[in-house]
């Protein structure tokens, strides 16, 4: 079996060399940077202004890679295959190269952009200009790729690239609790699925959601505001000003899951805030965040009225759509509370609050729609009701 190639800070540069991404000349005036990620990230500076990020995944013990970053290439295939569609790589990260073999991808490092949720917690400012403008793109890669055949054929020419992705896995990894998961997850984790299983609304609520999951477009399905940067330098905000990163578990998916991601996402700087303490009941925990509901609420709001003005097709395909994306933000918060049973062990007061909204998002959306967006449906989606 040929030994694992491993990237490091030493043989980085080599490798840039052999694969034609950088001159030899330029190896002892070249700087190379850790950046701290999942993966093993390296930063590459080199002379002529140039920096390149050089990623690698992970090896399991067992020597393997989760293959994720094949799914970041594909989508550079599936636009090289389809050059009408060639508009939005100036949305998604200019990828240079992939090696399946080694599992490494070299991106063009976005030295002019930033993080935005790095922007959020830092500065606890959330301007709607960056809002509308991701909703914006989101809208336009969804809507540039919405109900195509041609296109859908190209990801699903593969059995396991087929509509059984991540919400419908997630969503039966819910419904087949079984007796090992004691030996899987810590005492505080099984608190969780305690829970869980304790409302029967929730449970039902879940397995409806995976029925109405459709798959119609291409989605990142990852969806987080650490996943999209905006433009620091240059023109006001437009729509190339955003970029929408890391797309390691895109597929074709239901552009609900997307919308609802990005919308958890921005609800989890509310309870990340929360006043945590046992002698404070949820709802008072809830009241009493550090970064109100309130301060976000505008932003949501001009996130979801930026993407129905630009595809306002989805809403005459799917008159639910705006009811199932508030569903999809509450699948996506169970979604973080199982990472972080996985990552840390532990489920606390902190994700007892996170599954209370969850499950408020998941079993009534329609009442949830003013909580979550500070506005009614009908001017979200300049509708006069909504059909849910």
């Amino acid at each position: 079996m040929k030994d694992k190639f491993l990237l490091s800070d030493t043989n980085v540069f080599q490798y840039l060399f052999e694969h034609g991404l950088c001159p030899q000349a330029e190896r002892e005036t070249s700087k190379v940077e850790l950046k701290r990620a999942k993966n093993f990230n390296l930063l590459v500076s080199l002379e002529d202004g140039r920096k390149l990020l050089v990623k690698q995944e992970r090896y399991n013990p067992e020597g393997r890679t989760a293959g994720e970053f094949l799914n970041e290439w594909r989508v550079q295939e599936f636009l090289q295959r389809f050059p009408e569609l060639s508009h939005i790589r100036s949305w998604l990260p200019e990828v240079l190269h992939f090696e399946a073999e080694h599992s490494i991808i070299v991106c063009a490092y976005l030295e002019k952009y930033r993080d935005i949720l790095d922007l959020y917690y830092r500065e606890k400012v959330f301007p709607t200009d960056i809002a509308s403008a991701i909703g914006t793109v989101l809208a336009k890669v969804h809507r540039a790729t919405f109900n195509r055949r041609e296109y859908r054929d190209f990801f699903w020419t593969e059995p396991e690239r087929a509509p059984t992705g991540t919400v419908p896995r997630l969503i039966r990894s819910l419904e087949r609790i079984k007796p090992e998961i004691f030996g899987q997850v810590p005492s505080d984790g099984l608190k969780f699925f305690a829970l869980y299983q304790r409302y029967e609304s929730l449970q039902r609520a879940t397995t409806e959601l995976r029925t109405a999951f459709a798959p119609s477009c291409l989605t990142h399905n990852d969806l987080k505001l650490n996943n999209i940067l905006f433009r620091t330098e240059g023109e006001e905000s437009n729509d190339s000003t955003v970029r929408l990163i890391d797309w390691e578990r895109s597929n074709w998916g239901d552009p609900g899951f997307d919308l609802g991601m990005l919308i958890a996402s921005y609800l989890q700087i509310w309870l990340d805030s929360l006043v945590i303490s046992k002698a404070l009941s949820v709802d008072e925990s809830l009241r009493l965040a550090e970064t109100p509901l309130e301060n976000i609420q505008p932003s949501i709001a001009a996130l979801a009225e930026a993407y129905f003005a630009e595809f306002p097709e989805i809403l005459e395909q799917r008159p639910d759509f705006l009811w199932r994306v508030v569903q999809f933000a509450g699948l996506a918060l169970i979604q973080q509370i199982q990472a972080t049973i996985q990552h840390q062990k532990t489920f606390g007061n902190r994700g007892i609050c996170l599954l209370q909204v969850a499950k408020t998002l998941l079993c009534r959306p329609d009442e949830s729609i003013p909580s979550v967006f500070g506005r009614e449906a009908a001017e979200l989606t300049r509708l006069e009701a909504s059909a849910a």
